[in-house]
């Protein structure tokens, strides 16, 4: 590396390719760029037409999101940069004719490969398709441009599950890559799901097997790629840029704190006591483009595929409990408007209390609400909600029911290298982060941004918290009630217990007093 060289400088004029380029981080990775660094050159952005748009089109309302703002505010002129291009990674050569790909390859210097979908439920073949096969018809592409220096595939920190520790090295696959990529295109989702099961080995679900199936796609090509791995822990709202607590996505901690503050989310499986591996999103990016700079400017070919296990989770360690604990008692204070029942969910370890709790606190009152809506003839929808909260828990729950352990001295070792000024810019130390204050912010990025409210609302909102507060104490009062008559009126002992105090019996609910008397 260039001894005197800076992330700007290091992008000054050069050209950069980004797929996934709509998602959470590849906006977030657009405006950073175009802010913090306004003599780059162009960014392609590869966009597939969706819901009858087109991809200018696209690309037009997704610069109408607050998250691009400050530029239009400050620096409107640098948007010019950006160059919608119409592809997909679902296709071969993105779909992209071979004139344009010519012209890419004359252009190009790095390439953020950020395209994959998150669905951890997903069918096996949909997530290798794009998250495996993906990669690798990018990197197929990849290999047509001629000025290429860098290219950073973005990964996932959880893909090793089968490893207590999980270094910033390659590790080989339960099977390999392109054996499951010819499987996927002559089995039907009937066949892969008879198979699948072995094919996972450690992994939780079809996600992280088919990222890291992708890693060793991109392994295969170091040889001859300037290829670089950047594994991200759980990517949450931004800390700072461009709006501290800007999110635009429910996957995650915000979806869960949302569901909670809504009243919908009243159990979940999760160890209070370990580390949340997170990381914001906007210091996630910083560290990214920082890779770019790092790995593209290298005089000599490292030995061993650079990786990088970007997280910060080690340094500001905040358990699970934590995270929780101050959601909630933010949420109280300034709660979301209308949620289904007073938000006063929490978590356990015990699998049993667990199912206990969600079909009395999901399933139950999912099912009342649904049959009230039959009866008022309107559509019934809770009961289909409480499904996939219960899916997206169950595959959720896995991540924060063990220990993970991400030691990362390659993204330490960003930090040390920038000079004292871009240290501030594209920040990657959180040691002295206010983590109370950041925790507020992302429950008001969900708020504002997720699920479109007013914050004006809050005093309306606390009126109607306090009232489901005395609510849901007098259904708590009368629920145990009913349980103890029907105690009383079945199990024996109770029944002589309280027939040393028949004034008792005489305030036990109608039900179990009829009970009881019809027993007796």
């Amino acid at each position: 590396m260039a001894a005197a060289m800076t992330v700007r400088e290091f992008y000054n004029g050069k050209n950069v390719l980004l797929t996934g380029g709509t998602g959470f981080m590849g906006k977030v990775l657009i405006e950073k760029l175009l802010y913090s660094i306004p003599d780059i050159g162009l960014i392609y952005v590869l966009i597939r037409p969706k819901r009858g748009m087109s991809v200018k089109q696209r690309l037009e309302e997704m610069l109408k999101l607050p998250l691009f703002d400050r530029i239009k505010n400050e620096c409107p002129n640098v948007l010019k940069k950006l160059k919608p291009l119409q592809g997909d990674v679902l296709l071969e050569n993105f779909g992209l004719v071979d004139s344009e790909i010519e012209r890419l390859s004359k252009e190009i210097s790095v390439v953020f490969h950020f395209a994959a979908t998150l669905k951890l439920e997903a069918p096996l073949k949909d997530n290798v398709n794009m998250n495996t096969c993906g990669t690798l018809r990018t990197i197929n592409v990849a290999r047509r441009l001629k000025n290429l220096l860098a290219i950073v595939h973005l990964s996932t920190a959880f893909c090793y599950p089968d490893y207590e520790v999980l270094e910033e090295k390659m590790h080989a696959p339960p099977v390999k890559a392109e054996d499951v990529m010819r499987l996927i295109e002559w089995m039907d989702d009937k066949q892969l799901s008879v198979v699948t099961p072995t094919l996972f080995g450690a992994q939780p679900n079809s996600y992280t097997f088919s990222k890291r199936l992708a890693e060793c796609v991109v392994a295969q090509n170091f040889d001859d790629l300037p290829v670089v791995i950047v594994r991200p822990s759980i990517v949450c709202p931004a800390i700072l840029e461009p709006i501290p607590g800007w999110v635009d996505s429910l996957n995650g901690p915000v979806g869960l704190m949302l569901g909670a503050g809504k009243g919908v989310i009243r159990s979940m499986l999760c160890d209070g006591s370990l580390i949340a591996q997170v990381i914001p999103v906007d210091t996630a990016i910083n560290a990214i483009i920082a890779i770019g700079m790092l790995e593209g400017s290298r005089t000599e070919k490292p030995a061993e595929i650079p990786i990088y296990n970007v997280n910060i989770g080690h340094q500001k360690p905040t358990t699970w409990g934590e995270v929780l604990n101050i959601a909630k008692i933010y949420g109280r204070k300034q709660p979301l408007a209308w949620p289904l029942w007073y938000p006063n969910g929490d978590i356990t370890t015990s699998r049993t209390l667990h199912n206990f709790q969600r079909v009395f606190y999901h399933l139950l009152p999912a099912y009342a609400i649904d049959f009230l809506l039959m009866i008022l003839g309107q559509k019934r929808f809770m009961v289909r909600v409480q499904n996939k909260v219960s899916q997206g828990l169950e595959v959720l729950q896995y991540f924060t029911m063990r220990s993970w352990v991400f030691p990362c001295p390659n993204y330490e070792s960003i930090h040390k290298k920038l000079n004292e000024e871009e240290r501030v810019i594209f920040n990657t130390d959180l040691s002295t982060v206010d983590r109370e204050k950041y925790i507020e912010n992302c429950v008001e990025g969900g708020r504002v941004f997720c699920v479109k409210e007013d914050p004006s609302n809050i005093p309306y909102n606390r009126m109607y918290h306090n009232f489901l507060y005395v609510v849901d104490w007098i259904v708590k009062i009368f629920f145990w009630l009913l349980v103890l008559s029907f105690l009383a009126a079945w199990f024996e002992p109770v029944k002589t217990l309280l027939s040393y105090g028949g004034p008792v019996v005489k305030h036990l609910p109608f039900v179990g007093r009829a009970v009881f008397n019809e027993k007796n």
